[in-house]
This record gives structure tokens, C-alpha cells and sequence, in this order.
């Protein structure tokens, strides 16, 4: 299995920060995806790039059979202790090890943009039954915050230049660069409308809890002690000079939930 050697390494050493520091995804993101595509009892979804189980553990509640697919172990360890019940396999994207037409729905939050838009495709059309569909979903940040907008741009100062990186949005419904993923759908046969809906996601949190966000992102995490520590300092200094944050206490992040689904078929 070939993983982003951020991916790899950061996810590998964070994955309890990273798994308490994330918002979770609205209910009605997830009840819009089960009236659609259907998600029920009988049906089977497959969970790309689970991570921890952030989504995995809301698809459960759709009563769908859901195969849980996360490459870093660390991350599957958190999963399977947090969903017993739900099947995790150590496969990629483009390589899940699962059979052929074993799903009804394939399904990648908070991912997507980590895989080989062509390889991770053609494994999903493997994947899928006849008729069944693809969803993509995203928690992204509230830029119209000021705030929220600077600590996005240190995120993205620190990134190497091979980092992938998820669609941005300066507002709720507003997305930005980082939505080339569509153009692989266009180019694509058998593919039907992109459908898309987005919901705000406010996510109290507190400003530690911030500080472990960006010290837990995978470029930033593979970073040795005294670079952290850095990045650490710059994200407290930049807290502490915004009027919503100065305080220290509970702070609401804004995030937007943007959802996308097409058919297959």
C-alpha cells in the first residue's frame, strides 16, 4: 500500500489528538445521504479512508452494513475500540482488498483528497453494484472568520508543496480552490450529476483544543519537537491577538459540512 508520507507518519503519531480535536459531521448531512442514495438496513457501505470512525460511527446509525477501510493502524486501532462492530480492513483506496460488487454505496469523508483521483475511481466502480453511488464529504473552515482565516493560512504556509490538500470554503456553500476532484467525474463515463448540499457546523471547542488541531494535521505532526513547538507558539500568539479567542475558554469554531454525491451506472 503506497500512503502520503504524511499521512503515513502524522496520522500514525496523532491519531488520538486527531480524533479529539475534529468536529463530528451534522445529523441532517447524514439522514440527507441516507434519503438519498438510500443508507438502510440491507444495504452495504464502504467507509474510505475511515480514519478514526468520525463518519464511520454516524453511517453505522443508518442501519446500512458498513466496511470500514483506513490504511494508517493507529487510526484503525482507534476505530475498531470505538465501533466493535463495524468490519476495518488495512486497505488503501485504490487497493481496498474488498470483493467485487460488495457495495451500495462507497462513501469518503474528510479523504478524498488524499487518494489517486483515477486508481482510487476505477477501485470504487470495482466496488460498487450496479445503480450504486459515490459520496464525498468535507468539513471545511469558515474563512469569512477572521480568525478562522489566519489560522487557515498558517496551515497552508506549512505545507509542503506535494501536500494534497481538501476543497477550502470562504463560506457556507461558497467553496474555493480545491474542488478539482470534479473534473475527474466530467472526464469520466457511467458517471451521473454531481448532487450537493452544504451545512453549517459549528464546533464548540476550546482554544488547546485549537492548538492540538493544527499540531495534529498530518505536516504538521511529522515535524520533530522543536518545530512543533514553533508552530505551536504561532498559533497561540495568533489566539491571543483575536477578540473571539483571547479568552482561553470555549470557543466556536465555524466549520461548513459540504456533501457530494453522484451515481454510478
Amino acid at each position: 500500500m503506497t500512503v502520503h508520507h504524511a499521512a503515513g507518519v502524522g496520522y500514525q503519531r496523532a491519531a488520538g489528538v486527531y480524533d479529539r480535536s475534529r468536529p463530528s459531521y451534522p445529523l441532517a448531512a447524514v439522514a440527507a445521504l441516507a434519503d438519498a442514495l438510500p443508507l438502510e438496513s440491507g444495504r452495504t457501505v464502504v467507509d474510505l479512508g475511515a480514519g478514526t470512525g468520525k463518519f464511520t460511527r454516524l453511517l453505522a446509525l443508518t442501519g446500512a452494513e458498513v466496511l470500514a477501510v483506513e490504511p494508517v493502524r493507529e487510526m484503525r486501532e482507534r476505530l475498531a475500540e470505538l465501533l466493535p462492530g463495524v468490519a476495518v480492513t488495512a486497505g488503501t483506496a485504490e487497493a481496498t482488498g474488498l470483493p467485487d460488487t460488495c457495495a451500495d454505496t462507497v462513501v469518503a469523508a474528510q479523504s478524498w483528497h488524499w487518494f489517486e483521483d483515477g486508481a482510487a475511481l476505477t477501485e470504487v466502480e470495482r466496488l460498487l453494484r450496479p445503480g450504486g453511488a459515490l459520496a464525498l464529504v468535507w468539513n471545511t473552515y469558515d474563512t469569512s472568520v477572521p480568525w478562522v482565516r489566519d489560522f487557515q493560512d498558517i496551515y497552508f504556509r506549512l505545507a509542503p508543496s506535494d501536500l494534497p490538500s481538501p476543497p477550502l470554503s470562504s463560506g457556507l456553500g461558497a467553496p474555493y480552490p480545491g474542488g478539482g476532484w470534479r473534473k475527474v467525474f466530467e472526464a469520466r463515463p457511467g458517471w451521473g450529476k454531481v448532487e450537493e448540499r452544504h451545512w453549517p457546523n459549528p464546533y464548540t471547542t476550546t482554544v488547546a483544543d485549537v492548538v492540538e488541531r493544527m499540531t495534529s494535521s498530518s505536516h504538521i505532526a511529522v515535524l520533530d519537537a522543536a518545530a512543533q513547538a514553533r508552530v505551536r507558539a504561532e498559533v497561540e500568539a495568533l489566539l491571543g491577538a483575536h477578540d473571539a479567542t483571547r479568552s482561553g475558554g470555549a470557543i466556536e469554531m465555524p466549520y461548513t459540512t459540504d456533501v457530494y454525491w453522484m451515481r454510478h451506472g
